[in-house]
């Protein structure tokens, strides 16, 4: 019986060392991650996070100022019409509201803004001033686009309506940032150059010896008095893709930061 109870014994001791395994290959086959920083991954991340942040929130700013312009254009276009003074205006008070001006037409100095674009065709915005009734102060009127000729060298030969005309529109004030080249000082020269790369108020008021409304009416499209293809460009065109590229932009940097991550997390056994 004693021989019995000890087999007994060394047999339960062996089932249990059996079921067990040893301690030191409890972790036998498996693999540990450690976040460790490597260098180059490290110094691509910081470069390139702030470089996608950035131009994200550059077009969602352009995005929300086109926005904002467009809601000015549409809560001022609503208000009633104002006849324009034969003093200087304020421009940024009149900007997008809808004018009227009467006067006759001098297209002496009228100038044709190259490379305007309508339904895939190239061609000119056609400005040309106004001088106001009883006043020597000129009103620039962008009477609408006409097509370039076959032999772009030539200009095209405008047609334009004498005596008293009256215009109305919307005042717009044209931007004063833009690249131009070959500029040159026009106020210098004998013969008026009449086609430019873009409307300058600054540089057609050095040009010319009256004064000048600091301001540009964009002819309505029911307007009689001399226009021509009027489908002026929304403050808002291309709002969307600015918002889509920023999008993209930030979706870069977060694929950067998951990228950093992954590469970063090394594998032990």
């Amino acid at each position: 019986m004693a021989d019995s109870s000890k087999v007994n014994g060394n047999y339960a001791r062996t089932s249990e060392d059996a079921a067990t395994p040893p301690a030191q290959e409890k972790g036998h086959g498996k693999s540990l991650r450690h976040f460790r920083p490597r260098l180059l991954p490290t110094l691509a991340a910081i470069l390139l996070l702030p470089l996608f942040i950035s131009a994200g929130q550059w077009q969602w700013n352009k995005a929300t100022i086109k926005g904002n312009l467009q809601k000015d254009l549409d809560a001022r276009g609503a208000e009633p019409s104002i006849l324009i003074p034969t003093t200087l205006v304020d421009p940024q008070l009149l900007r997008f509201r809808k004018i009227v001006a009467r006067g006759h037409y001098e297209t002496q100095y009228q100038i044709m803004i190259d490379n305007r674009i309508h339904r895939e065709q190239a061609g000119y915005h056609v400005i040309t001033p106004l001088r106001l009734e009883g006043s020597e102060t000129r009103l620039l009127v962008n009477r609408g686009w006409v097509p370039a000729l076959a032999e772009h060298h030539l200009v095209p030969q405008i047609a334009t309506p004498t005596g008293i005309v009256e215009v109305s529109g919307t005042a717009v004030v044209p931007s004063s940032r833009f690249f131009t080249l070959g500029v040159d000082d026009v106020s210098n020269k004998t013969e008026w150059q009449s086609v430019w790369q873009n409307l300058d108020l600054g540089r057609f008021g050095k040009a010319v010896d009256f004064p000048l409304q600091p301001i540009v009416i964009e002819l309505d499209a029911a307007s009689t008095a001399g226009g021509f293809v009027r489908e002026w460009r929304r403050p808002d065109e291309r709002l969307e893709t600015h918002l889509g590229y920023a999008l993209q932009w930030w979706s870069f940097a977060a694929t950067t930061v998951v990228l950093w991550l992954v590469v970063n997390f090394r594998r032990t056994s």
